[in-house]
Formats: structure tokens, sequence, C-alpha cells
């Protein structure tokens, strides 16, 4: 199946685009891949374990008049992160974005942080986007975007227990500023974007650590998947032309 365009022109900028969203079945990567939908472009997405919620998000695409499709990937394992890559191609016939959206957090006390659990981060929150962005790569012409999913603790660390996370998602800032380095002669960008507290199933705003998270921000609230979405669709689009090698914070002033 090729990527076909819907519409073109100012509501859906990404038509004939075709975009791949790792960790795109639920939480931010959901509203990801349903904002770039709703700008035009195809859109495949990786799940790891919820293949139900990666196909309701298809099926709202598909109902809503986008091309979507669901892929088991597991980011941390090389093949399976090629495999994803690979199948999106081979689906819509190009590709033109990727969004390093899928990520994990371990939290707690330094000291008993694990080898297993270094590992098992670093390989999913950077050897996997790495891998990723190696991948689409090959595949991405003029006009291409990478885009990767960082987290506001990666420039402001408020708290304890955060080693292993903050670690993971400031390397993303050297990866990211390599790439668009390397890939910008190729009319190729690269960014970063930093959410703050986002209202998602992992991290909900009325949990129990919430009223502290949102007193953390400049705005006292968490914001919404929609928020991140907003700013991954616009550096996908015409007007991310000229941005490149930035880490943008959608993080309600959380790094002030």
């Amino acid at each position: 199946m090729t990527a076909t365009a819907a519409g073109d022109g100012g509501d859906r900028p990404l038509a004939g685009k075709v975009a791949l969203v790792t960790g795109g079945s639920r939480g931010i990567g959901a509203a990801i891949a349903r904002r770039l939908a709703a700008g035009g472009a195809a859109v495949a997405l990786t799940y790891h374990s919820r293949q139900d919620l990666a196909d309701q998000v298809v099926k709202e695409i598909e109902q809503a008049g986008g091309q979507g499709w669901a892929v088991r990937a597991d980011v941390a394992d090389a093949e399976q992160v090629w495999a994803a890559v690979a199948g999106a191609v081979e689906r819509f016939g190009r590709l033109d974005i990727l969004v390093n959206n899928a990520g994990i957090g371990v939290l707690g006390p330094f000291e008993g942080i694990s080898l297993d659990d270094v590992d098992r981060v670093l390989r999913t929150n950077v050897r996997g986007p790495f891998l990723a962005a190696q991948a689409a790569a090959a595949h991405l012409t003029e006009g291409g975007r990478i885009i990767s999913i960082g987290s506001c603790m990666a420039e402001r660390v408020a708290f304890p227990g955060g080693t292993l996370y903050a670690t993971s998602k400031a390397a993303l800032t050297g990866l990211t500023k390599t790439l668009a380095r390397e890939l910008g002669p190729r009319g190729i960008t690269a960014n970063l974007v930093h959410p703050g507290p986002i209202d998602t199933d992992m991290n909900p705003a009325d949990g129990e650590s919430a009223e502290f998270q949102a007193g953390l921000t400049s705005l006292g609230a968490f914001g919404q998947g929609t928020d991140v979405a907003e700013t991954v669709a616009h550096l996908a689009g015409d007007g991310g032309r000229y941005i490149t090698g930035a880490s943008i914070a959608v993080d309600g002033g959380f790094a002030v």
C-alpha cells in the first residue's frame, strides 16, 4: 500500500507524507499519531504489548478518513526497530517523518539502580532512538524530519530519584544535535521536544504525586498529550523547515 493524499492545503499540510511514531498506542505517542494523521500523514505506529490500544488508535485514524497501521516492536530490540522502519516503508511506500517517542522510566534512589535497570533503560531510551534514526535516514529525502521526545528532567532535575531516566533523556540532546549537523546537507531536520508533566494513564493529573508535579511548573497544571502533539506537528510540517538541532520545552514552565 502506498500513502495517498486525502487532501492538501492548510487543513492537511502533511498530505502525502508518511510518519512512523514509536510507542504510538497510548499517552503522548497516541496523541502524536492522531495529530499527524489529522494533518494528512499516513501513520505507522509501534506498540510493545497492548495491541488492543494500538488497534484502537488505528481505528480512530481510519474512521477520520486517514491511513494507519500498527506493528509490534520493542525499541530495545534492534531487529524489531529495523523491522518496524522497513515495514512502514513497505506498507506506505516511503517514509518522511520519524517520531522517537517510545521510552521507559525507572525511578528510585541512585544507589538502588541495578545493572539490569541501566541496560534496559539505555537500550530503550537511547539505543532505540539511535537505531531508528539510523534506519529511517536511509529512506528520508529532502524535507524529512526526525523528532525525538525527551523529558523536562533532561533540563531540570527538581527532585531526587530520576538519575537514570534523566541521563537517558539528556543523551537525546547529543543525538539530536549531531543528527541535525550530519543530515542537514540533505535537507533533513532533527529536533527534540521535552514534555513536562503530561496527563496520561501512566502519570495521571489526579495521581498521587500530581499536585507536587504541577507545583513545579510555572502554570501550576499538567499539560495534555495534545499539547506535545501540536508542537510535533509544527516541526513535522512546513513550519519546521528552518528549525533543526533544537530542544523545545512543552513543560508549562517546569524548566524555568
